[in-house]
């Protein structure tokens, strides 16, 4: 008997260190989830005020300093905004410019990422020297507004904002990284086959890369929608052909400005506020982007952590 008892107290030591370990990593969870759902709370927050204020009226702005849920709603500043058959040219523009931009960068990455990951490439060494170069120095505005309007006379046109930014040396670095982690067997297997190098990038790299091209696809897509001095310093002559961003900022300036004449043709024009007009900006140009994040979304977390790790 005793010695049964004996051979009993290991197992009992075992369900007690297996029941305070199972407390401890249930408490860890919980704190987990906690500290993840505070920072997801104070990311999502200020958005969602930004939302509210745009719907909220000026005495509401100017007396409750933080709000979800506006509680005189109005549209007078989306009236404002959508008031000019303008901001439809600009969201199409906006488009195109994004699409045709994010093709052009992927393709010049992916192009010069994959001819730089081969090591039999003739200059391959000085090349890369010369990525790694302009990573650290540039030659700075001006020079390259001479060299866009002058050398090339791109002024007033869409390649003014397409062809500057064409490429990121920072993504294509991590791109080429990507490409050398790619089995060198699969790609000798498609040559002995017969296809020859851009056979093998079209029918074996590219579909093996789709999460590392849809995450940097969205970091460029997003780069083009947001961007707006480019087409503000070089389309100076041409506002037919500014984008959304641009126009947008033309708005906020003008809302003050365009007042007392609105004012003096229509007596009971009443002006939006400033502030709810800033937010309404935020709210038009920040969902169009938001909208394309979620067919991206199950590419983006194994293609972000491309070059993380070496393998």
């Amino acid at each position: 008997m005793a010695r049964k008892a004996k051979e009993k107290l290991p197992a009992q030591e075992t369900n007690a260190v297996g029941m305070n370990a199972s407390a401890g990593s249930r408490i860890f969870d919980v704190l987990n989830y906690l500290i993840v759902s505070l920072v997801a709370l104070t990311t999502i927050l200020p958005f969602i005020y930004i939302i509210g204020a745009s719907f909220a009226s000026e005495y509401e702005l100017a007396t409750r300093p933080m709000f979800i849920i506006p509680r005189d709603v109005t549209l007078d500043a989306y009236k404002y905004i959508f008031s000019s058959n303008k901001i439809i040219m600009a969201f199409a523009n906006s488009v195109f410019i994004t699409l045709a931009g994010t093709l052009i960068n992927l393709f010049c990455t992916v192009t010069m990422a994959y001819s730089l990951s081969k090591k039999r490439l003739r200059g391959r060494n000085f090349f890369l020297n010369m990525v790694i170069f302009s990573m650290f120095f540039s030659g700075g505005m001006i020079p390259t507004y001479i060299v866009v309007a002058n050398w090339l006379h791109l002024k007033d046109t869409y390649w003014s904002v397409l062809l500057p930014g064409a490429i990121s040396a920072y993504n294509m670095m991590i791109v080429k990284n990507f490409f050398q982690g790619i089995p060198q067997e699969l790609e000798e297997s498609a040559s002995i086959d017969g296809c020859n190098d851009v056979g093998v990038l079209w029918k074996i790299v590219l579909p093996l890369s789709l999460p590392v091209l849809a995450t940097f696809g969205l970091f460029y897509a997003v780069g083009h929608w947001n961007a707006y001095f480019g087409a503000m310093i070089y389309m100076t002559g041409a506002r037919e052909k500014w984008p959304l961003q641009v126009l947008l900022r033309e708005i906020i300036i003008l809302a003050n400005a365009s007042a007392g004449d609105m004012a003096n043709l229509d007596p009971n024009f009443v002006q939006p506020p400033e502030q709810s007009i800033k937010m309404a900006v935020i709210v038009v140009s920040t969902v169009p982007i938001m909208c394309v994040y979620p067919f991206l979304q199950k590419y983006f977390v194994k293609g972000v952590m491309v070059g993380a790790l070496k393998g």
